[in-house]
């Protein structure tokens, strides 16, 4: 029986859509706002919490190119240090809760391409965001076993959904606007998921334990999607650049910095093909995924 579950960054995209999925009357809020039941910055304090038997936490920094060191360490702050933080306060309740959930990214394994990449496959990141987050899955995988607690990881791809942030929202402000082009005809293949089907999942995995990948199953190309969203905007299909012109730019990018919008690293990215295994949790969970482009909408 569910008592009470703990959701921390629930005001955030994912958060958010998590939290409606329970009942509001079993939930309590950790955020850095105000709306949420208990006002905490993880990264910098350890709360006090109510009693609960349930948590999904939701609380990190996204992934971002850092800049400074400043911003690198914010990684390990909030991913790491926050999610320490997190445990010390679970440790002071009179009883530990039972089930833990963990939200993580396919970013732990560190691949820039790879064709449905399992769960087994070493977790060979080097930046600070998929370094921070492994080394909070290892902490809680520690934390669930020493307090007997049932552990679920979920590594997840681009999470899709109404008003999305990060790359997503600027595809579709460049294809809103005219500006954004497919490269090489935009073939590369990407794992993706829609936060529904994520949030419908975690009453049913939280039970099971484990680490789990979870993709729409399909994984569209850019091509794909580009031309879903600018049909959804009553857009023209967005033109193509070919490779060699690209690849001009983003040379020309590297030697003018991160206020170029490609540079080599970032074409490599998007020229290649990254996609993930979701067998264990279609065997395991009976995951039934949407597809992304028959579900996705751009507004609720």
């Amino acid at each position: 029986m569910i008592d009470k579950i703990l959701i921390t960054g629930a005001t955030g995209f994912l958060g958010t859509a998590i939290t409606n999925e329970f009942n509001s009357k079993e939930v309590i809020t950790l955020g850095r706002t105000t709306n949420c039941t208990i006002a905490c910055d993880l990264a910098q304090q350890v709360p006090s919490l109510p009693m609960c038997n349930v948590v999904i936490h939701c609380a990190g920094k996204a992934h971002s190119v850092p800049k400074t060191k400043e911003e690198q360490q914010e990684f390990f702050d909030v991913n790491f240090q926050g999610t320490k933080n997190l445990l010390t306060a679970l440790e002071n309740l009179p009883i530990i809760p039972k089930f833990f959930v963990f939200i993580s990214s396919v970013a732990v394994y560190g691949a820039e391409e790879g064709i449905l990449i399992k769960e087994d496959h070493e977790l060979l990141a080097k930046d600070p965001y998929g370094v921070s987050k492994i080394q909070a899955e290892q902490l809680i995988s520690e934390w669930c076993k020493q307090h007997q607690v049932t552990c679920s990881i979920l590594r997840l791809p681009l999470l899709v959904g109404p008003n999305p942030p990060g790359n997503l929202s600027t595809m579709i402000k460049g294809i809103k606007k005219g500006y954004y082009f497919n490269i090489a005809g935009g073939k590369a293949k990407k794992s993706m998921v829609l936060i529904d089907d994520v949030s419908k999942m975690i009453p049913i995995m939280m039970k099971v334990g484990g680490i789990f990948n979870l993709t729409d199953g399909y994984n569209p190309n850019f091509l794909e999607l580009s031309n879903h969203i600018a049909k959804q905007l009553i857009k023209s299909s967005p033109l193509n650049m070919p490779f060699w012109v690209a690849n001009l730019l983003a040379k020309a990018g590297d030697v003018l910095g991160d206020k170029f919008p490609l540079n080599s690293n970032k074409l490599k990215k998007i020229t290649s093909e990254l996609t993930f295994d979701d067998a264990k949790a279609r065997k395991l969970l009976l995951w039934k995924p949407n597809e992304i482009l028959q579900k996705f909408m751009l507004k609720e």
